[in-house]
């Protein structure tokens, strides 16, 4: 297939792109500049310069491809917009990813939740994930009214070594700077909120897999696992010898370093299973752990 990618230089959509183009698909990725594009084209990516803001280049783009695989910012509800407007009535596929912090809770780091999401798992989404969730939503009811084979792919904390260019993840790069700052594993209040986690190769095999299977207004949360936050900054600590010493990060610091991404990604508990994707897609993730990845991890 001809897949026109959004984010082919992100840590997500790199490494998607790469693994698309070793099974044999032809990937067009949008990035922002002549650098981003000579970086891209490095792997077999067939650059497209660009930003979110120039809908003609998204709408041709989209046009002439088979399908649409957006990674490049989950809230961006004009893109979205204008990618199923373009595709309608085409049978094209188009892949939307959002994250599991759409089921995140606001307890910054000082509870523990018994509550774990499948697929089929109704949730009231935290304030500042409520446009989030209207868009993934959006975007499953397009599957099934505008005649385009939709997909909503939902990674949980993701880790490992970025398949396309030496880009980082979200969450575990700010665990370790203020690791590194304090001399200490650090984590948000109690720590003892969890995340499910998944393995970034093993979730751009799931973008494979839904391009190639999935039905259409479908709904795939990715995990392989879960850890409290406390436990993840104990792996940091030991990975940075500073000998499994662990503090907390009071979470007035953290929000006022980082704002409200502190809440939702530091300090909520995201439980999520993925049974949409082993079950329907045949998705089988065998990579390593966080926690062996983290305790390998050369800083």
């Amino acid at each position: 297939m001809k897949v026109f990618l959004t984010g082919a230089s992100g840590y997500i959509g790199g490494s998607v792109a790469k693994v698309l183009i070793d099974a044999g698909h032809e990937v067009f990725g949008l990035v922002r500049n002549q650098e981003k594009a000579d970086a891209v084209a490095s792997f077999g990516v067939r650059p497209v310069i660009g930003t979110l803001e120039d809908q003609d280049i998204l709408i041709a783009n989209a046009a002439s491809a088979d399908a649409v695989i957006h990674t490049a910012n989950s809230d961006h509800r004009a893109a979205v917009e204008t990618f199923i407007q373009t595709l309608t009535g085409t049978g094209k596929v188009f892949i939307h990813t959002s994250g599991s912090s759409v089921v995140g809770d606001d307890v910054l780091g000082e509870t523990t939740t018994p509550n774990i999401y499948t697929e089929e798992t109704p949730f009231t989404p935290m304030d500042i994930r409520e446009e989030r969730v209207a868009i993934n939503n959006f975007v499953r009811r397009a599957g099934i009214d505008n005649w385009v084979r939709t997909a909503v792919i939902v990674p949980s904390m993701a880790y490992g070594n970025a398949l396309g260019l030496d880009v980082e993840s979200d969450q575990l790069p700010v665990v370790f700077r203020k690791s590194i700052e304090f001399k200490a594993g650090i984590y948000l209040g109690s720590g003892i909120n969890l995340w499910s986690n998944v393995h970034i190769a093993d979730l751009a095999n799931l973008y494979l897999l839904a391009l190639e299977k999935a039905p259409s207004a479908s709904y795939f949360y990715a995990e392989n696992g879960e850890e409290s936050y406390k436990d993840i900054a104990g792996y940091v600590s030991e990975a940075l010898g500073f000998e499994g010493k662990i503090q907390s990060w009071p979470a007035k610091e953290a929000l006022a370093e980082l704002g409200d991404w502190a809440r939702f990604a530091l300090g909520s508990n995201s439980r999520v299973r993925a049974v949409h994707a082993r079950n329907l897609l045949g998705w089988k993730p065998s990579h390593e752990s966080l926690a062996d990845w983290i305790k390998n991890k050369p800083f």
